[in-house]
């Protein structure tokens, strides 16, 4: 049955939410002392209706490129929601990306209006050939009377906004009306572990989809908090904030990860998405704690884990758990979990996993806490969000059921092809990219390898051009190996497999430096650097002892033979990861080319 989509457009959602429920909390920021200041869906409407206004004077129309560079934060909201209504198209760029690359999303999408956080990030356009450019508007810090291109603050855009809608109280409400669900809404650069971005075409009409879906499968509520901290340059944070919209769920945005933690307990949010890497952390910081502290403490965790598992393992199957279990696991909340709930706000409904491969294993843990993780699949090319496991029916190990009325099937390689209103209209500029991406029926290729069972639930393998071959003529899925690694050992930061064309195995492991300066309290290594803890003979032996335990998990050619500890975290400066935390691979092989080498040094083929 065909999804039914009440919106026009984005800024056609966003109208309605501000007339259904004028006077609620939409958004909010962080004030004085870390407290959160909201604000109404009327006090956004009035900003973003004067950004939009605002925009409309210094020309932007009918999907011009609108460029936003700068982190998550609620003045990121209100110009994304300006943008919209001046019927642009919002062009999003990484804080992080380099200014070779900032600047040719913005040559290449042709962004006549940017967006900068500051003067530093505006800084990296200096010098550039832009000639579709013809404004720069900051978040923070003072226009520069002598840039080339002229600079205002996003404050006095709004105040000439202001000035236009009280001269035409109707300009906003006429350009709004003239946007449909075929017109352009944003241009996404995929971060790809590969190659140069790719501009990826997302409609009105697929945007606004994916706020309806993300209700019809009971991932978001009115009556929900959420934390949003995900990068808003990246497709999970933009259907993020068009769940948010058509739900009318009070957000508190902040993009500082480092805070995280800390306001957590301050927000008590019931709802919060992120990616794996996240989740990691949280896990990584409860073992590690408590196996730190030893004794009675430690045993009473992992008793209170293995109840939880055995909770979780009835659950999964469908079976009933025995009043016993029933009261041990009552205790091991009481003891354990609820410590671990309260370090996430103690109010979370539900968490939601994307963007990359969660750990089963973590997976099942969070489960066993009563946290339970809602993993949900989709790519940039689609919007993001495509399928999710539905709150209260889970299948750990699976990425859920297509949302709304999203068309799937598996190809005759076992590659994933989808088809619906939130696929991309396109590459931007890219028309033979473009036709390779879909088959000869409309289906977009999304390079995923995977499975539906009988209930429609998908699972996913690999990346299609992920899996690797050995010398020896064996496929290897590697990002599998590397979340099982991530959950075997609790010290992990990132770990890569090294196997294409290669005889074995091999294994390039950083770790936390939060969790490993914990294992190093108390005995020599204490007080030591980070890298002086990760190169010492002690450090190899554990990680050591944790492959070892991973190889009983693995096939005989997918085991790994040598490992190495890196002397520092991959990076996205450094061009080992993307923005959304995955792997790059050919940077990571590349830049620690003489590791790897190492590792290999004398070896021939085995028989």
């Amino acid at each position: 049955m065909a999804l039914d989509v009440p919106y026009r457009s984005i800024p056609d959602m966003f109208l309605k939410r501000v007339a259904a429920t004028p006077d609620r909390h939409a958004f909010a920021h962080p004030g004085p002392g870390n407290t959160p200041v909201w604000l109404t869906w009327t006090q956004v409407a009035a900003r973003a209706k004067a950004v939009a206004a605002g925009l409309h004077g210094l020309g932007v129309g009918q999907e011009d490129p609108v460029a936003i560079l700068a982190n998550t934060r609620l003045d990121w909201v209100i110009a994304d929601f300006g943008i919209m209504c001046a019927s642009g198209a919002t062009t999003t760029v990484y804080p992080t990306t380099e200014p070779q690359d900032a600047t040719y999303i913005l040559a290449d999408s042709g962004s006549k209006v940017l967006f900068a956080e500051d003067p530093s990030q505006a800084a990296k356009i200096v010098g550039a050939d832009l000639p579709a450019l013809t404004h720069v508007v900051l978040f923070d810090g003072e226009p520069d009377p002598a840039a080339a291109v002229p600079q205002l603050t996003l404050a006095q855009l709004e105040e000439q906004g202001a000035q236009r809608l009280a001269e035409d109280p109707e300009l906003v409400d006429r350009i709004v009306a003239g946007i449909g669900p075929e017109h352009l809404a944003t241009l996404i650069y995929t971060s790809g572990t590969t190659g140069r971005p790719k501009g990826v075409e997302l409609l009105h009409g697929g945007w606004c989809w994916e706020g309806v879906a993300q209700e019809a499968v009971g991932l978001l509520r009115e009556d929900d908090l959420q934390y949003l901290w995900l990068p808003l340059s990246h497709s999970f944070g933009k259907t993020l904030l068009c769940g948010t919209t058509h739900v009318g769920m009070p957000t508190y945005v902040d993009g500082r990860v480092d805070k995280l933690v800390e306001l957590l307990s301050v927000v008590r949010p019931t709802l919060m998405c992120g990616a794996p890497r996240v989740f990691e952390k949280v896990y990584n910081k409860s073992v590690t704690t408590a196996q730190g502290a030893g004794g009675a403490k430690a045993k009473i965790f992992a008793w209170a884990v293995g109840v939880g598992k055995e909770k979780v393992a009835l659950d999964q199957a469908g079976k009933p758990v025995p009043g016993g279990l029933k009261l041990k696991y009552a205790v091991a909340e009481k003891l354990v979990f609820s410590k671990l709930q309260a370090r996430l706000g103690g109010r979370i409904r539900v968490l939601v996993s994307g963007a990359a491969p969660l750990s089963p294993e973590i997976a099942t843990f969070f489960a066993a806490a009563n946290l339970p993780i809602s993993e949900g699949y989709g790519l940039t090319e689609s919007s993001a969000g495509n399928f999710v496991n539905p709150p209260g029916a889970l299948r750990i190990g699976t990425v859920g059921k297509a949302m709304g009325d999203l068309e799937c099937r598996i190809d005759s390689d076992g590659e994933i092809l989808i088809k619906g209103r939130p696929v991309m209209r396109g590459y931007h500029n890219l028309p033979e990219e473009t036709a390779a991406a879909f088959s000869e029926d409309g289906f977009f290729r999304t390079g995923d390898i995977g499975s539906l069972d009988s209930d429609g639930y998908l699972r996913i393998t690999d990346r299609k051009k992920d899996l690797v071959k050995t010398s020896g003529g064996k496929y290897i899925a590697p990002s599998h190996i590397e979340g099982m690694f991530k959950a075997t050992c609790p010290y992990t930061s990132q770990a890569v497999v090294i196997a294409q064309a290669r005889n074995f195995c091999t294994l390039l492991v950083t770790l936390d430096p939060d969790a490993i300066a914990g294992w190093a309290t108390g005995t020599p290594l204490e007080g030591r650097t980070y890298t002086e803890i990760v190169s010492s003979p002690e450090a190899q032996a554990m990680v050591e002892g944790y492959v070892a335990e991973l190889n009983t998990k693995l096939n005989r050619w997918e085991t790994i033979k040598k490992v190495t500890i890196l002397p520092r975290d991959l990076t996205i400066e450094d061009g080992e990861i993307t923005p959304s935390l995955k792997i790059k691979r050919r940077g990571v092989e590349s830049n620690f080319s003489t590791e790897i080498d190492k590792m290999y040094a004398g070896t021939v083929a085995e028989i």
